[in-house]
């Protein structure tokens, strides 16, 4: 116990640096998810993937990452942060030499995966050291917050810009390889700055662990088919079918283990239950419209691919502003629901503004503002959310609580994506005409929902989640 105490007694000296290590980890495994988008049509002609397969490049990340980190979490709870947040990286590091040197379609799905193994290992891990390090000041905490916040925010949007930078000038191989060197570089910085913690004894829930993890796969395999087959088709309603018994399976074990996987007194935190929900729908609105923003520009404004990308370069920009310069201080003013309401209201603001976009918009005008709104929107609800979902759980649990709050925050993005793209394909097909009108209709459908999950996120702050001024 020694180790907790001497944390919670003087602050780790290191831990602002120990903080841009880990934020700096977090920023490259969300920016996983996001690298290879602007690349999949130069891996589609190099690998010879069909246009229905080419989506596994970047499911096989998703749901592997999605699906293994609960058990990040408490690997990082029961064996120590730092050692689990290392082997992620070692993981990652090589998945990523392997996933970069693909000769096929099979071996860069795989190497995908293991990416995506070594990133559930990662996100929880690193998340939970950042609560330790900052458990003793609640004010350092929600800065310390906002900048993980950032972190992940900003590997999202920069992946789309780093991976049309690099496919553009070497190759889309490079969207993978260039994990290779950052890895080596968190790896030899990371025994440096990153402190031992005892970890706490108990046994893993293998029972539990492989439940959730199955569940999760399938749940997101079956709405990830949907695009392409439609909610009523076999592959599509038999994954959802099992994996929603298998997540009942789940919470039976949960309720019955001694030593569960995810202790359902969890859910007494204050805040933590409806801080999830919140992360839910911030990632179920947030994420379709930076993805259907994506194409729209290419698609119907015919942006090339790097021209695209420079785009979509305001938004973690005007991210990290709102994040360290506002969000942080309209909280501490106006408290956590109040702060998480106006976010949402304002990103579904932006998501209507979106929906009325036509063929001949411009970027100033009809994208621009609407850009700016959503940045400030998710900066505004995210922090809120975040710090509902972690701040005040026991320290022995902080990984447990990581790998929800990153399990909600991806099911989010893999679950509102899913529905918005059958959604927009849907209208698409049901409609004849133009291509780029019909295209642009399905994308303005999209955003409408995007926004309208927003305003649903406004309700459910303002219903369930209990204000506290942040340094109370």
């Amino acid at each position: 116990m020694s180790t907790h105490s001497q944390t919670i007694a003087q602050p780790d000296p290191k831990r602002w640096k120990a903080l841009a290590l880990l934020g700096f980890a977090n920023f490259i495994v969300m920016m996983d998810s996001a690298v290879v988008q602007v690349a999949l049509p130069s891996i589609k002609g190099a690998l010879g993937y069909t246009e229905a397969n080419l989506q596994w490049v970047m499911n096989a990340f998703l749901i592997l990452f999605g699906g293994l980190l609960l058990l990040g979490g408490k690997l990082s709870d029961l064996f120590g942060h730092r050692r689990i947040f290392m082997w992620g990286v070692s993981i990652l590091t090589v998945s990523s030499l392997f996933a970069g040197l693909a000769w096929n379609e099979m071996s860069l799905n795989i190497g995908r995966a293991i990416q995506g193994v070594g990133s559930a290992l990662i996100a929880p891990s690193a998340l939970s050291i950042v609560m330790i390090l900052f458990s003793a000041n609640k004010k350092e905490m929600g800065k310390a917050l906002a900048i993980w916040g950032l972190s992940g925010a900003a590997g999202g949007a920069l992946g789309i810009v780093l991976g049309g930078v690099l496919t553009q000038l070497l190759s889309w191989r490079w969207t993978l390889l260039f994990y290779v060197p950052v890895g080596i570089i968190v790896l030899l910085l990371a025994p440096k700055l990153l402190q031992k913690y005892m970890p706490k004894t108990g046994r893993i829930d293998y029972a539990g662990a492989i439940a959730i993890t199955a569940a999760l796969v399938l749940i997101v395999y079956g709405i990830v088919n949907v695009e392409h087959n439609g909610w009523q088709a076999l592959s599509t309603i038999i994954p959802l079918g099992i994996g929603v018994v298998l997540f009942i399976f789940f919470i039976l074990i949960q309720v019955f283990r001694k030593d569960p996987l995810v202790s359902l007194s969890i859910f007494k935190t204050p805040n933590l239950a409806a801080g999830n929900i919140s992360l839910i729908l911030l990632s179920a609105s947030w994420f379709p419209l930076i993805y259907f923003l994506i194409l729209y520009l290419q698609q119907v404004l015919k942006f090339e691919p790097f021209k695209a990308a420079m785009g979509m370069l305001p938004a973690p920009i005007l991210m990290a502003i709102f994040m360290i310069v506002l969000a942080e201080r309209v909280m501490n003013k106006l408290g956590m629901k109040i702060t998480m309401m106006i976010g949402f209201i304002i990103l579904g603001i932006a998501g209507i503004l979106f929906s009325n976009n036509t063929i001949n918009g411009n970027y100033w005008g009809d994208v621009f503002i609407a850009l700016l709104l959503a940045a400030l929107g998710n900066a505004l609800a995210y922090l809120p959310a975040t710090t509902a979902a972690v701040s005040e759980a026991k320290s022995e649990e902080s990984g447990l609580a990581s790998g929800l709050y990153n399990t909600t925050y991806q099911i989010g993005s893999a679950v509102g994506l899913a529905i918005m793209v059958s959604i927009a394909a849907a209208i698409a097909s049901s409609t004849a005409g133009n291509p780029v009108v019909v295209l642009n209709e399905g994308y303005q459908q999209a955003f409408f929902w995007s926004g309208m999950v927003a305003f649903a996120g406004a309700v459910l702050a303002l219903l369930f989640v209990r204000s506290s001024k942040q340094g109370e």
